[in-house]
């Protein structure tokens, strides 16, 4: 096993450094290098992946989520903002949101143009799975989005750095000058040092236990190897954050995640309970306790959660997708010619089959092992365990400045620059934003990396790099290393040992936490003040150990490093939860203690800010904008 002192120190110097290699960042690369290399400028992409398979599209997605199809007439920006203030319950940034809808078209033709096929109908026009939703052949959606985010970056003179683990910020005053990391695969400490930097490194899952245990540890909805990066970055530089307490709980068919949106969108499927009933008819009412969003279409996706979940409540689970019954419907217009009617079943079978191939194989794996034929039985859904996303329908991230052109209140720097100079965020790493998905966060990429190399051209110094800040992260980074080696030896099982404690364990104990006091799966997704009090103490505890991991290779130490990030994730959380004193997202979470909406006091977003000088955190209300007239 290596040694701190085995470690090389490589330095590298660029104007821009683009944090990530999932579809902000490359929508980030991909512009930020058209406009560098008219300035003569450098731009320089990192990820502890490789691009063509990182971020939440590693294995392809059958879908394009977000397409407004302003050239057909079909939808205006205005109405995307409307619904994703619907969907989250009226806490949106819809500066950001407009700002995403209104160039996220250009980007989806772009894929189009670099090879992606996208569905379409006997007339050309393209096929929709929902009303924002393009059906595609998607299993290498980010294979074609990567080859265009690296070729531009080699035209321009960048460069790319894969399987190196971005750790932390390099600060000057409130100013982020770079970042450093280690390398996943040699003994090398990196320092980067930037004129900006742009931090869209992705989301957090595994803060907490998911329902895959045991054997099935390690599968979820959301990326496995997503630990936060982005948050933990912006939270160590001084950013402030907003909607740290969204947390986004999916429903989809159990324990191989895969996603019902093709099956409630494309096949018109029902949920039902064990019983049969709809739950979405059999508990309308309880929506007109939602006013005015439980009233208003689309009903938001938290609240098609809690009707589920007062199913299950109330002793009238498993739930089930009736994916039998949706396949006969659609083939029903055939059934007068047996030949056409079998032909339809088969394509309709096989339409089913790949939503999965193309995005979630574990479970046409485990449809296959459960001997599940959806065109013959339905199969179970069920609520995931929460994850920390700012793109899909949660929110939490970065609190950035809005578009230059509007007239948002929410403006003191460059589109999409944090509270930090020269920090900027995309994708799921830029807040209350929802609703942006793959195609609306390379657009945001597109919008972070442009707006940064405008910064760097107007603003932009060298970069004021503090030696002894450097030395500092790179003890900390590989100080597990040493810990390993220095008491290893004391016990007969080195796993077990009163010195130090090992990745895993860690992170078992982060989610036992998170689980039981932050309202987790076993909790029903249910807290309460004195439960978040109580996790706050055991993290305090945690984060006293976080420095007593050990690791035994490049491996291990990345492990180490991830679990540190989602503690701080996790702190922002429970800080936040404690702050919102209302239940606004049943569905996601429940505060039991603050069980109704407050629309009077808590219509606002939440907001956090950790004072990395004082070690405080400081919370803060902001108030919500609605575009005019919108």
């Amino acid at each position: 096993m290596p040694t701190s002192k085995e470690f090389e120190t490589v330095e590298v110097s660029t104007d821009l450094l683009i944090v990530g290699a999932g579809f902000g960042a490359c929508g980030a690369a991909t512009e930020a290098a058209y406009w560098a290399k008219k300035n003569g400028l450098k731009v320089v992409m990192v990820d502890k992946a490789a691009t063509d398979r990182s971020g939440a599209v590693a294995m392809g997605l059958s879908a394009i989520n977000q397409y407004v199809g302003v050239k057909d007439g079909e939808n205006t920006v205005e109405d995307y903002v409307r619904y994703v203030r619907q969907d989250l319950m009226g806490i949106s940034r819809e500066d950001l949101v407009y700002n995403i809808a209104r160039h996220v078209d250009s980007t989806v033709h772009l894929f189009e143009k670099w090879g992606l096929k996208i569905w379409t109908d006997e007339n050309g026009k393209y096929v929709h799975e929902g009303r924002w939703q393009l059906m595609i052949n998607g299993e290498s959606y980010k294979i074609i989005i990567a080859e265009a985010a690296k070729n531009a970056l080699a035209d321009a003179g960048g460069e790319l750095y894969e399987r190196v683990f971005i750790v932390g910020p390099l600060m000057d005053g409130n100013k982020c000058v770079g970042a450093v990391g280690f390398s996943t695969r040699e003994n090398q400490f990196y320092v980067f040092k930037a004129k900006a930097v742009i931090v869209a490194a992705g989301g957090a899952v595994h803060v907490f236990r998911p329902r895959s245990v045991g054997e099935g540890f390690g599968r979820s909805w959301y990326p496995p190897f997503n630990s936060g990066t982005s948050a933990y970055f912006t939270l160590q530089a001084g950013a402030e954050m907003t909607c740290q307490e969204v947390r986004f709980i999916p429903v989809r068919f159990k324990d191989g995640y895969g996603p019902v949106g093709a099956w409630f969108l494309l096949f018109k499927s029902r949920a039902i309970s064990a019983e049969g009933g709809e739950y979405m008819e059999v508990r309308k009412e309880e929506l007109n306790n939602w006013a005015p969003y439980g009233l208003a279409k689309p009903i938001p996706a938290n609240l098609r959660n809690y009707l589920g979940m007062l199913d299950t409540d109330a002793g009238l689970g498993p739930l089930y997708m009736e994916t039998d019954e949706a396949i006969r419907n659609l083939a029903e217009a055939y059934k007068d010619d047996p030949k056409a009617f079998k032909k339809k079943m088969k394509e309709l079978e096989s339409e089913a089959w790949e939503d999965f191939l193309d995005m979630t194989i574990s479970q046409a794996i485990l449809w296959a092992g459960l001997n599940v034929k959806p065109e013959e039985k339905h199969s179970e859904i069920a609520a995931c365990e929460p994850y920390f996303i700012g793109s899909h329908s949660g929110a939490s991230g970065a609190w950035v400045s809005g578009p230059e052109d509007l007239d948002t209140p929410y403006k003191w720097g460059y589109a999409n620059m944090t509270t930090v100079d020269g920090l900027f965020a995309a994708g799921d790493g830029s807040g209350a934003s929802s609703h942006k998905f793959s195609s609306g966060s390379h657009a945001e990429g597109r919008i972070a990396g442009k707006s940064a190399i405008k910064y760097i051209l107007e603003k932009g110094a060298e970069p004021n790099v503090d030696a002894a800040q450097v030395e500092a992260w790179k003890s900390a980074i590989l100080a597990p290393f040493d810990l390993y080696e220095a008491h290893k030896d004391e016990t007969t099982d080195p796993e077990i040992n009163t010195n130090y404690i090992m990745p895993r364990q860690f992170l078992h104990r982060l989610q036992k936490i998170m689980d039981e006091y932050a309202g987790g799966v076993t909790a029903a997704f249910k807290t309460s003040k004195a439960n978040l009090e109580r996790g706050l103490e055991l993290m305090a505890i945690l984060k006293e150990d976080s420095d007593k991991q050990a690791a035994t290779d490049l491996h291990d130490l990345m492990r180490v490093w991830e679990n540190i990030q989602r503690i701080w994730i996790a702190e922002s959380h429970i800080r936040t939860m404690l702050f919102r004193e209302e239940t606004r997202w049943p569905g996601y979470y429940f505060r039991a203690d603050k069980p109704k909406m407050d629309e009077k006091n808590w219509k606002c977003f939440a907001n956090c800010r950790y004072d990395r000088n004082s070690g405080e955190w400081e919370m803060m209300k902001r108030d919500i904008w609605n575009i005019p007239g919108v």
